[in-house]
């Protein structure tokens, strides 16, 4: 099972990654343009670990079973 500080992390490092995908010139238009357009909607760090503190310190939200999804801190590994 994922921990939401995993989750946190792989959100995270996914979106350094598009953003390196975006910006390689080496790489074909094709692949950059499709990384710049997932870039649109994708969630930066810092929303991200904003998530993480208000579903970490939000006792009414209906988080029930699972617990929180994301983590309010992120440490690169």
């Amino acid at each position: 099972m994922t921990m939401p500080e995993e989750r946190t992390r792989a959100v995270i490092q996914t979106h350094e990654f598009l953003i390196e995908l975006a910006r390689d010139a080496s790489i074909p238009e094709r692949v950059r343009c499709g990384a710049r357009f997932l870039l649109r909607h994708y969630p930066s760090k810092r929303d991200v670990l904003l998530a993480g503190r208000i579903e970490e310190h939000d006792e009414t939200l209906p988080i029930g079973i699972i617990g929180p999804v994301f983590a309010s801190t992120y440490t690169e590994r």
